[in-house]
Protein backbone atom coordinates (compact mmCIF):
# COMPACT_ATOMS: atom_id res chain seq x y z
CA UNK A 1 0.00 0.00 0.00
CA UNK A 2 1.81 3.02 -1.09
CA UNK A 3 1.49 6.84 0.67
CA UNK A 4 -0.11 5.46 3.87
CA UNK A 5 -0.59 7.87 6.42
CA UNK A 6 -1.71 7.74 9.83
CA UNK A 7 -1.84 11.08 11.59
CA UNK A 8 -4.15 13.02 14.08
CA UNK A 9 -7.32 14.33 12.67
CA UNK A 10 -7.61 18.13 12.00
CA UNK A 11 -10.15 20.92 12.86
CA UNK A 12 -12.59 21.43 9.41
CA UNK A 13 -12.16 17.60 8.96
CA UNK A 14 -15.55 16.52 10.84
CA UNK A 15 -17.60 16.66 7.82
CA UNK A 16 -15.50 14.24 5.83
CA UNK A 17 -15.03 11.60 9.16
CA UNK A 18 -18.80 11.77 9.58
CA UNK A 19 -19.22 10.65 5.77
CA UNK A 20 -16.72 7.95 6.05
CA UNK A 21 -18.53 6.57 9.45
CA UNK A 22 -21.65 6.91 7.65
CA UNK A 23 -20.78 4.94 4.33
CA UNK A 24 -19.34 2.14 6.71
CA UNK A 25 -22.79 1.95 8.67
CA UNK A 26 -24.98 2.28 6.10
CA UNK A 27 -23.02 -1.16 4.78
CA UNK A 28 -24.05 -2.70 7.97
CA UNK A 29 -27.67 -1.21 7.83
CA UNK A 30 -26.59 1.08 10.87
CA UNK A 31 -27.31 5.11 10.52
CA UNK A 32 -25.56 7.72 11.57
CA UNK A 33 -26.90 9.71 14.48
CA UNK A 34 -25.18 13.37 14.45
CA UNK A 35 -27.08 14.13 17.73
CA UNK A 36 -26.52 11.30 19.52
CA UNK A 37 -24.36 8.71 19.48
CA UNK A 38 -21.86 10.43 17.20
CA UNK A 39 -21.92 13.81 18.30
CA UNK A 40 -18.43 13.24 19.85
CA UNK A 41 -17.18 13.67 15.85
CA UNK A 42 -18.70 16.61 15.19
CA UNK A 43 -16.27 18.43 17.41
CA UNK A 44 -13.39 16.50 17.65
CA UNK A 45 -11.11 19.10 19.44
CA UNK A 46 -13.70 19.16 22.33
CA UNK A 47 -14.52 15.76 22.87
CA UNK A 48 -11.44 13.80 22.09
CA UNK A 49 -8.08 16.47 22.13
CA UNK A 50 -8.91 18.58 25.16
CA UNK A 51 -10.16 15.73 27.04
CA UNK A 52 -7.52 13.96 27.65
CA UNK A 53 -7.99 12.20 24.32
CA UNK A 54 -7.01 11.74 20.60
CA UNK A 55 -8.81 10.97 17.52
CA UNK A 56 -6.37 9.88 14.36
CA UNK A 57 -7.54 8.68 10.94
CA UNK A 58 -5.54 6.73 8.03
CA UNK A 59 -5.35 8.48 4.60
CA UNK A 60 -4.15 6.79 1.31
CA UNK A 61 -3.39 9.65 -1.38
CA UNK A 62 -5.20 12.41 0.69
CA UNK A 63 -8.45 10.34 1.24
CA UNK A 64 -9.30 9.74 4.57
CA UNK A 65 -10.49 6.01 4.74
CA UNK A 66 -10.52 4.96 8.16
CA UNK A 67 -10.95 6.52 11.95
CA UNK A 68 -10.56 5.47 15.35
CA UNK A 69 -10.20 7.46 18.49
CA UNK A 70 -9.41 7.47 22.37
CA UNK A 71 -12.48 9.16 24.48
CA UNK A 72 -11.77 10.12 27.94
CA UNK A 73 -13.90 7.72 30.31
CA UNK A 74 -12.90 9.04 33.61
CA UNK A 75 -9.00 8.88 34.71
CA UNK A 76 -8.02 5.34 34.93
CA UNK A 77 -10.72 4.32 31.67
CA UNK A 78 -10.61 5.41 27.89
CA UNK A 79 -12.91 4.23 25.09
CA UNK A 80 -11.96 3.02 21.71
CA UNK A 81 -14.90 4.66 19.64
CA UNK A 82 -15.71 5.17 15.99
CA UNK A 83 -12.89 2.81 14.58
CA UNK A 84 -14.14 2.26 10.80
CA UNK A 85 -12.40 1.56 7.85
CA UNK A 86 -13.64 1.80 4.36
CA UNK A 87 -14.66 -1.33 3.10
CA UNK A 88 -12.19 -1.74 0.31
CA UNK A 89 -9.23 -0.97 2.78
CA UNK A 90 -10.24 -3.85 5.23
CA UNK A 91 -8.61 -6.99 5.53
CA UNK A 92 -5.33 -5.71 4.33
CA UNK A 93 -4.00 -5.59 8.24
CA UNK A 94 -5.41 -1.41 8.80
CA UNK A 95 -7.22 -2.62 11.61
CA UNK A 96 -4.30 -4.43 13.60
CA UNK A 97 -2.15 -0.97 12.89
CA UNK A 98 -5.32 1.20 14.45
CA UNK A 99 -6.00 -1.43 17.58
CA UNK A 100 -2.16 -1.25 18.13
CA UNK A 101 -1.85 2.61 17.79
CA UNK A 102 -4.99 2.74 19.95
CA UNK A 103 -3.28 0.77 22.76
CA UNK A 104 -0.14 3.20 22.35
CA UNK A 105 -2.08 6.30 22.61
CA UNK A 106 -4.59 5.23 25.56
CA UNK A 107 -1.20 3.86 27.45
CA UNK A 108 1.00 7.25 27.09
CA UNK A 109 -2.11 9.07 27.75
CA UNK A 110 -2.30 7.03 31.54
CA UNK A 111 -5.31 4.87 31.08
CA UNK A 112 -5.13 1.60 32.64
CA UNK A 113 -8.25 0.46 30.77
CA UNK A 114 -9.48 0.72 27.49
CA UNK A 115 -13.81 -0.12 26.73
CA UNK A 116 -15.44 -0.07 23.62
CA UNK A 117 -19.05 -0.35 22.46
CA UNK A 118 -20.19 -2.53 18.86
CA UNK A 119 -22.54 -4.01 17.31
CA UNK A 120 -23.30 -7.32 16.45
CA UNK A 121 -23.57 -7.15 12.93
CA UNK A 122 -19.64 -5.49 12.71
CA UNK A 123 -18.69 -9.63 13.22
CA UNK A 124 -15.08 -8.83 11.51
CA UNK A 125 -14.03 -5.84 13.80
CA UNK A 126 -15.58 -7.86 16.42
CA UNK A 127 -13.39 -11.15 15.62
CA UNK A 128 -10.49 -8.28 15.66
CA UNK A 129 -11.34 -6.93 19.03
CA UNK A 130 -11.26 -10.40 20.85
CA UNK A 131 -7.81 -11.04 18.98
CA UNK A 132 -6.26 -8.57 20.80
CA UNK A 133 -7.71 -9.54 23.80
CA UNK A 134 -11.05 -7.53 24.15
CA UNK A 135 -13.35 -9.51 26.49
CA UNK A 136 -17.43 -9.17 26.48
CA UNK A 137 -19.01 -7.11 29.48
CA UNK A 138 -21.75 -5.94 31.34
CA UNK A 139 -22.04 -2.36 30.43
CA UNK A 140 -24.88 -0.06 29.39
CA UNK A 141 -24.13 0.86 25.52
CA UNK A 142 -25.66 3.43 23.44
CA UNK A 143 -28.62 2.83 21.29
CA UNK A 144 -26.62 1.41 18.11
CA UNK A 145 -24.52 -0.81 20.08
CA UNK A 146 -25.47 -4.06 21.70
CA UNK A 147 -22.33 -5.58 22.77
CA UNK A 148 -19.60 -4.10 25.37
CA UNK A 149 -15.83 -5.15 25.76
CA UNK A 150 -13.05 -4.18 28.01
CA UNK A 151 -8.99 -4.82 28.22
CA UNK A 152 -7.09 -4.05 31.20
CA UNK A 153 -3.75 -2.25 29.38
CA UNK A 154 -2.28 -1.39 33.03
CA UNK A 155 1.05 0.27 32.89
CA UNK A 156 4.06 -1.90 33.90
Amino acid sequence: MKNILIRRARVGEEVKILNLVKEVLNLYGLNLNPEGEDLDITDISKYYIQNNGDFEVIEINGQIIGTYGIYKIDDETCELRKMYLKQEFQGMGLGNIMIENSFKIAKALNYRRITLQTNSVLYKAIKLYKKYGFEDFNEEVCARCDIAMVKEIAQC
